[in-house]
């Protein structure tokens, strides 16, 4: 009986499937109806159709070309023959057209996996590069600290690379790798060298520092004279070198507890000091209050007289303490400053060579406006505008320098 147009069961229970125009044997189900034994062969071939449909879908999802091509050819050889019920002809031309194109795609795939690797080569060539120019550096000049933390960085970038990156040839990876492995040694000698000679320097001005402690607590006896001797000590110690953060913080620590010593001795001896110049200072204070009415005199020889008996009692009284020298000693020289321009301003006055001078000076400029008015005159007789603006001009300044001369007679 026919079940469908591919597939039929015969009296015996046989089932058959077309092919063109022919019929081909698949098979029996025993025991079974003959719908039965047909469904039982069509299932065989919805599984069949299922994997070419997959495969389809893998193809356009941009499976590897090879694979599926892989793939492709097994599936084929499942088809072709298969004890199935179904268009068989049908699946194998989908199968021979996903091949078709699979055969482009895999080109293009292998000249995108071509590019990708060279993309590869040339990020880690980057890599290497920036390893063997950190290698490259004076270890004088590097800042091991950030030198070492690029090198981990680069380090992470290469494993990263070698492990989601895309495959390159074994060739030019061995060849890479071999190149960073070297500057990543490099460095890391470059850095332990370092970091051991510092620590020779650190040992040495360990030494130095701890000599140079003795010699400024040795300084305690000698109190306040001590501190010159200690400020010397202090530049010994700004030219040790550096000994380690810890080792030298302890040291600073006892080097400037022998000096807090000394200075504290200076300033017990300066308190008693400031204890006696204070009374220097209450007295000084006083007489610049005495003085201060000076600023309002004009007369000179009053003023000269009064300045020089004030001073000679300032004298008399000594040293201030430091922080109010400023203050009284300006005091006494804005008055000094206010007499001796008393003084000035007088010589100015009475000096013959000067006052001779500005009465010749005064004469020529008197001369000068007469015949400037005479031709001003004769200009505006003459109506000529532009040479009487000249004239007017030019005797407003006369007449101005005139008044400054007389002025200073």
């Amino acid at each position: 009986m026919d079940a469908n147009p591919w597939g039929r069961v015969d009296e015996h229970g046989t089932v058959s499937v077309r092919e063109g125009e022919q019929w081909r044997e698949v098979g029996q189900y025993p025991d079974a109806s003959p719908d039965e034994a047909l469904a039982y062969f069509q299932r065989k071939y919805a599984d069949l159709e299922g994997q070419v449909r997959l495969l389809e879908q893998r193809s356009r999802a941009g499976a590897s070309a090879t694979d599926v091509q892989k793939a492709a050819r097994h599936l084929r050889e499942s088809v072709t023959g298969a004890n199935a019920v179904g268009d068989l002809e049908a699946l194998l031309t989908r199968i021979d057209a996903l091949a078709g194109k699979l055969e482009e795609l895999s080109a293009e795939q292998k000249a995108e996996a071509e590019q990708q690797s060279q993309a590869a080569i040339a990020d880690r060539e980057a890599i290497v590069a920036a390893a063997e120019a950190l290698a490259a550096r004076d270890p004088k000049q590097v800042q091991w600290k950030q030198a070492s933390s690029e090198l981990d960085a680069l380090f992470q970038r290469w494993q990263t690379a070698q492990k989601d990156g895309p495959r390159i040839p074994k060739s030019a990876g061995d060849a890479l790798w071999k190149r960073f492995r070297d500057a990543r040694q490099t460095v890391e000698q470059g850095r332990r060298a370092f970091f051991s000679d510092l620590d020779s320097q650190h040992k040495d001005a360990r030494s130095r520092k701890q000599a140079l402690v003795e010699r400024a607590q040795a300084l305690a006896p000698k109190g306040a004279d001590g501190i010159p001797a200690y400020r010397s000590l202090l530049d010994e110690w700004k030219a040790a070198g550096r000994a380690g953060r810890k080792v030298d913080d302890a040291l600073w620590a006892d080097f400037k507890a022998a000096g807090d010593v000394l200075f504290q001795a200076k300033s017990e001896a300066n308190a008693i000091v400031d204890g006696e110049q204070g009374e220097n200072l209450a007295a000084k204070r006083a007489i610049l209050e005495e003085a201060t009415p000076l600023l309002q005199v004009t007369d000179r020889a009053k003023a000269r007289d009064a300045l020089t008996a004030l001073q000679r009692r300032w004298d008399e009284i000594g040293r201030v303490p430091r922080e109010a020298l400023r203050e009284v000693e300006d005091g006494m020289r804005r008055i000094e400053a206010h007499v001796r321009k008393l003084d000035d301003d007088h010589w100015d006055r009475t000096n013959p060579e000067r006052k001779a001078r500005s009465e010749g000076l005064a004469g020529q400029l008197e001369e000068s406006i007469e015949q400037l008015e005479a031709a001003l005159e004769a200009a505006k007789a003459s109506k000529d505008k532009g040479k009487v603006a000249g004239l007017e001009a030019e005797l407003q300044t006369k007449r101005e320098w005139l008044a400054v001369v007389a002025a200073a007679r």
